[in-house]
């Protein structure tokens, strides 16, 4: 026998659910014209060029950031050439696309609440258990609301990536930002420097280092994300992933997974590299 009565908190949900959908419908709009239109920017920077092209480019930009290394840009050169070859160039781009405006997204959104929580404990007090909720929640229940407030496409794959890989970069940027040198702050506080002066010219700098860190984790969560966003209607090499096992498709669904892995190595050791490049300017 139940002691307790249930509580009806799936209702209450929907209730708010409809609530918004009828009121703030202009604003969830507004942002799907918004992304959308991110969206087909970075598509249309990165299609510009074809696939030759791209792959000497990428190629160039890997040896400017790792000097010497030639087997990471062989490697790089041969995994690109390898998605090319597999008809999957088109929707590595469309990966790209979704990978890359959820990765500006949340450093947009991210680093300033990140250097917010760095300044304020009561402000990391409350959001650390919302970031622990985004970070512990399963990704497929994104999905839910992505579709209900923005449809199904591209936008909604976007938001839910955004949603579940911003969190590395909030807290790193907190964590760098708290990591600065109590001596170097007060020094800088000696010479009469403003909070504005204090922040873009001692703590960020210092911290930068560990802010790239986080968002080289939220790039790999979001990548992570795109077989799940398939599911909504996302386009990329997810889909063809997402076909492969809906048809037990062995051979389809490993070259797709092939080329889902190269793309995050690329992207993996591309912004660590970068990060590390401006270590050594530092």
């Amino acid at each position: 026998m139940d002691f307790l009565p249930r509580l009806e908190v799936g209702e209450w949900v929907e209730v708010i659910a409809d609530w918004l959908n009828r009121n703030a419908d202009w604003f969830f709009s507004a942002i799907v014209f918004l992304i959308g239109q991110l969206i087909d920017g970075i598509y249309w920077v990165i299609s510009l060029p074809p696939s030759w092209l791209f792959i000497i480019l990428i190629a160039i930009a890997t040896y400017l950031l790792n000097r010497g290394k030639w087997g990471l840009v062989a490697f790089v050169t041969i995994g690109l050439v390898f998605i090319d070859s597999l008809n999957f160039w088109n929707g590595m781009l469309d990966t790209l696309s979704i990978v890359l405006s959820a990765g500006v997204i949340s450093v947009i959104l991210g680093v300033p609440l990140g250097i917010w929580m760095a300044k304020k404990d009561s402000v990391e007090a409350f959001f650390k258990p919302i970031l622990d909720f985004m970070q512990t929640m399963p990704a497929f229940v994104y999905l839910i609301p992505a579709v209900t407030f923005f449809g199904v496409g591209m936008v909604p794959g976007v938001v839910a990536s955004v949603i579940f890989a911003m969190p590395p970069t909030v807290r790193m940027t907190n964590l760098g930002i708290r990591q600065v040198s109590t001596e170097l702050i007060e020094a800088s506080e000696a010479f009469g420097s403003t909070s504005t002066q204090k922040l873009f010219k001692v703590q960020l700098p210092l911290a930068k280092g560990t802010i790239m860190a986080g968002i080289n984790q939220t790039v790999m969560l979001a990548l992570s994300m795109v077989v799940i966003a398939a599911m909504i209607g996302a386009s990329g090499i997810g889909r063809d992933v997402y076909r492969a096992v809906g048809q037990n498709d062995i051979g389809a669904g490993f070259e797709s997974g092939i080329a889902i892995v190269i793309v995050a190595i690329i992207l993996d050791r591309l912004t660590q590299s970068f990060n590390k490049k401006q270590e050594v300017r530092g």
